[in-house]
């Protein structure tokens, strides 16, 4: 099976586990258009892969698992197609329905798109040093639906509502204590604690693997209909000036002024 060349991220399979790595650490694994349609093709690689067993998501270097989006791509806004000029449901989607599980290992912030990203993924471990959190509001922005509905149900309702309400960070420690995160470990020992998990899962059956996940998925796929309608709605939200202004704000490093745009 050929390997497409990739620029925002490596795909490399080691073992039975599929690797997948933003590769764009000085920009702390923020992703832009590219990232995203990179990110689908490499979980389709895995997908079909019948020698693979397990996915790990991850980001380069030791300072970011995800950012979230790219706010110096083209002024704040997003230049690719999908609802929001990024296919950022049809990865959300590919991440939840691969039927393998899918690890995060997070190695430092997972903020915003990132802690979303992690939340969707099966399995959390996490380096003691991670820092997660989101940033949404603070920057006119929300990923409502798997980001906030799906959240809950590994958080509860009201832990769900402080992290996005109040944009706080939390430690590793933290958030395996919120539910969030299965598994912390010393920076150092992370991979090994990851390649301990994909060799267990790479002795399972795939089928029962399979059976289990979708199992899983389907008591909370209305999910997906919430996170389809919310994205539709942020749309029209990222062409007010209320949005526009957290964007401005973030850029210019100050604090923003939504509320004199409030009507």
């Amino acid at each position: 099976m050929s390997t497409p060349q990739f620029e925002d991220i490596i795909y490399e399979v080691r073992g039975r586990a599929a690797w997948v790595i933003i590769n764009r650490p000085k920009l702390y694994n923020a992703f832009r258009a590219q990232t995203i349609e990179e990110l689908i093709a490499a979980f389709k690689l895995a997908a079909d892969d019948r020698g693979v067993s397990s996915v790990v998501l991850t980001g380069a270097g030791d300072k970011a698992f995800c950012t979230g989006g790219d706010q110096s791509a083209k002024d704040g806004q997003y230049d690719g197609r999908g609802i929001v000029g990024l296919p950022i449901d049809e990865f959300q989607s590919i991440l939840r329905d691969i039927p393998k599980p899918v690890i995060a290992r997070v190695n430092g912030f997972a903020i915003g798109g990132g802690n979303v990203f992690a939340t969707l993924c099966d399995l959390t471990i996490a380096a003691d040093t991670a820092k997660f959190g989101q940033v949404g509001p603070k920057v006119g922005s929300v990923d409502a639906g798997w980001g906030t509905a799906f959240l809950a149900r590994h958080v509860g309702d009201k832990k769900a509502r402080e992290i996005w309400f109040l944009n706080l960070m939390y430690t590793a420690q933290e958030a395996m204590e919120m539910g969030l995160v299965n598994k912390v470990v010393p920076a150092a020992e992370l991979d090994a604690a990851v390649d301990e998990w994909t060799e267990m899962l790479g002795q399972r059956s795939p089928t029962a693997l399979a059976l289990a996940k979708r199992s899983f998925n389907a008591d909370s796929d209305n999910i997906r209909g919430i996170s389809m309608l919310a994205l539709n709605s942020v749309k029209l939200f990222y062409d007010t000036e209320e949005s526009k202004e957290g964007m401005r704000a973030f850029q210019e490093k100050r604090a923003p002024d939504f509320h004199k745009y409030v009507k």
